[in-house]
């Protein structure tokens, strides 16, 4: 790589972690946990993620774009993030490093492809209610896309300089589809407010609002999820396991903060884990990792 393309990647690295500390304390958190040569590859990929997920969510709804607007910025993202994989360059700096990530560990269309489609379907239309509401496969399709993809990629990233037979590699990545899916389910439980009222979407039923027992089925789902991913940590290199214990850490705390507040209550307000239990509970994903190094 000559002296340009490193300065420019250099950059759009340090603006790649730069989105990730704005946007995520948990993953913020659990990524200076990765070993030096995961860390900025896996900050890429949430940057990438969060820039996307921003246009239909946020920057593009807040600043007033119609859902057509919002489909063509999201369309045209899509096809830079494509030839930036192509090319190995963009003049976008979140693309340009995802590009790097994309390229170095193996992370092609079948996992971006679905990504973005399901970025897409969240500018779908309404229901008669005035909500857009996510069942059945659409559901699981939206899940998949949307967070087992990105658990996907960054096992690649983890596994790129690795070797795992066919059953490891099963195993590792059920664990990396079923932690993203969590994530992903908690995200759901503690976002009701905003999900609702402001985006007006109901991803969790078909009905237009939880009741208490169908949360409690959610916060078991979820416990479960992240149960499958807990067995599949001691299969990762040694220096990803203490990130993505502290990050199933992290999320196993907020699901029982979900599990202590009423559905009435999720839907006015958003739960969080203070940071000082973030810290105490990374503190922890480092000293279980470093005992099981040395056995």
């Amino acid at each position: 790589m000559n002296d340009s393309l490193q300065r420019f990647t250099r950059a759009s690295q340090t603006a790649a972690a730069s989105v990730i500390s704005t946007y995520s304390t948990s993953i913020g958190v659990a990524t200076r946990l990765l070993g030096a040569r995961h860390r900025t590859h896996v900050r890429s990929i949430y940057a990438m993620v969060r820039v996307a997920d921003e246009i239909v969510d946020g920057v593009g709804y807040e600043a007033g774009l119609d859902t057509a607007a919002q489909r063509d910025q999201l369309h045209a993202y899509a096809a830079q993030a494509r030839q930036a994989v192509e090319t190995g360059c963009s003049s976008d700096l979140v693309l340009h490093a995802f590009a790097q990530t994309a390229r170095a560990s193996g992370i092609g269309a079948d996992l971006t492809n679905p990504f973005f489609e399901s970025m897409e379907a969240d500018l779908d239309e309404q229901n008669a209610e005035g909500l857009h509401v996510y069942d059945g496969e659409d559901y699981q399709r939206y899940v998949y896309g949307s967070a087992e993809v990105v658990g996907l990629m960054c096992l690649k990233v983890f596994l790129r300089q690795e070797t795992r037979d066919a059953d490891q590699l099963a195993r590792l990545e059920r664990g990396a589809r079923q932690l993203g899916a969590a994530f992903q389910n908690v995200n759901f439980l503690r976002d009701l407010a905003d999900d609702t009222e402001r985006l007006n979407r109901s991803y969790l039923t078909g009905e237009s609002q939880l009741i208490e027992a169908d949360k409690q089925d959610w916060v078991r789902r979820v416990s479960a999820q992240l149960d499958d991913a807990k067995a599949a940590v001691p299969l990762l290199p040694k220096d990803a396991r203490a990130a993505v214990r502290a990050a199933l850490a992290l999320f196993e705390a907020l699901n029982k903060r979900v599990a202590k507040t009423s559905v009435h209550t999720l839907y006015r307000r958003r739960v969080r884990v203070p940071d000082t239990l973030k810290g105490l509970l990374a503190a922890r994903a480092v000293a279980q990792t470093c005992a099981e190094v040395r056995t």
